[in-house]
């Protein structure tokens, strides 16, 4: 492989209803904390307002937050539901964000996960991939410096235009999400927009991923674009341990209360298989990993042989397993399983390998050199003996 594999995580978050809200708010930017110092490199933050499990309503207020807290990592909105919001209002603030990050905010862009979101607003959710569309290309304007007069049956624009230009040039990288429908891989195809695709090891996902891949490749050849693996974004939960029997311990925590969320609220996205299955039986069916960084090792290569080459994974932070053994976890994946997909250890071994397979050589030479030294020295200590004997005579 070619392409640097970067790692991440997507946190929706997903956060049981009998913990305390403001802790798990909390936790959430120690995380963060802990990946920045770690080295990861991308964290992408959902926007949810309704089943209480993914508290997140607004990624720009937590991102700006986690911006102050963090050096290195990118943070992006995974995602701003488009359909919820004024174009307007949503180029600001990405534009502000920008600034306030000096650049380290990707602006990922969805129609609205949820079903219940949607229905509390008001919004049929077959408008919803429409208006995102409408949305984003509006935005697009906008961050070009446009002054936009569009009404349409949702938002009206009257010589509208941002007051500031982004930091970015020309503006934060945009990803859209895309799951199992075509029409992420449309959009991004049509603007050269990064993918980011959620559901990538689920069944309904991992059998659509070279699909719509293929439909954004196709769709930017007709607008005279390349689609970039190196923007291409997959998703898939992973918990790992120094032994499988310790992280299926670990998971014990949390998973179940993490797989009843799905099944009794939000069977959607390729997810819908995630009910009435163990952790065991999902393993073997490649939907997550359980295990060691050698099983995670697999499934990235497992995901690489069905899709090629792509830029970056993001593990789905799922938090099956307490604080300090998630956070072991991450730690975990950024010693073993970044340095093995990416060879960063291909020279060291080489190194090593030679002088383990050119031992006797080296020993030899070293102790044949020592001897000649320590031959010399007695040499030396002879003369110099005869030398003060003579003189005494």
């Amino acid at each position: 492989m070619s392409i640097k594999l970067r790692n991440g995580i997507f946190l929706a978050p997903f956060h049981p209803v009998d913990e305390d809200p403001t802790l798990c708010f909390q936790r959430d930017l120690e995380l963060i904390e802990h990946l920045d110092r770690l080295g990861y490199e991308e964290a992408w933050v959902g926007e949810h307002h309704s089943a209480g499990f993914e508290i997140i309503s607004s990624p720009e207020l937590f991102i700006a937050a986690a911006a102050e807290r963090t050096k290195r990592i990118k943070l992006g909105t995974g995602v701003v539901s488009l359909p919820y919001h004024h174009p307007l209002t949503v180029a600001n603030r990405m534009i502000q964000l920008d600034h306030q990050t000096r650049g380290r905010v990707m602006f990922g862009v969805g129609p609205g996960l949820l079903p219940s979101d949607a229905f509390a607003m008001g919004i049929d959710p077959a408008t919803q991939r429409d208006r995102m569309v409408e949305s984003i290309e509006v935005i697009l304007k906008l961050f070009a410096g446009e002054r936009v007069t569009q009404k349409s049956d949702w938002f009206t624009m009257v010589d509208a235009t941002c007051q500031l230009r982004p930091y970015s040039l020309p503006h934060p990288e945009v990803c859209v999400a895309s799951s199992v429908t075509p029409s992420g891989g449309k959009l991004a195809g049509r603007h050269g927009f990064g993918m980011l695709c959620v559901a990538a090891t689920q069944a309904g996902g991992y059998d659509a991923l070279g699909i719509n891949w293929k439909i954004a490749n196709d769709t930017a050849a007709e607008h005279g674009r390349k689609m970039e693996p190196e923007r291409l974004r997959l998703v898939g939960p992973v918990h790992i341990a120094e032994t499988r029997e310790e992280a299926f311990r670990n998971v014990e925590f949390g998973f179940r209360k993490w797989q009843d969320y799905f099944a009794g609220i939000s069977p959607v996205a390729g997810r819908e298989n995630a009910g009435g299955q163990t952790p065991e039986d999902l393993v073997k069916e490649g939907v997550i990993v359980v295990g060691t960084p050698d099983d995670a090792i697999a499934q990235i290569r497992r995901l690489q042989a069905k899709q090629g080459e792509f830029g970056c994974f993001l593990q789905l932070a799922h938090n099956w397993a307490d604080f300090d053994a998630t956070k072991k976890s991450y730690d975990l994946w950024q010693r073993h399983v970044t340095p093995a997909i990416n060879g960063a250890n291909v020279a060291r071994e080489t190194a090593y390998n030679w002088a383990r397979d050119n031992r006797d050589r080296f020993v030899n030479a070293a102790m044949g050199a020592a001897m000649q030294t320590i031959q010399k020295h007695h040499e030396e200590e002879a003369r110099k003996a005869g030398a003060n004997t003579k003189a005494a005579e």
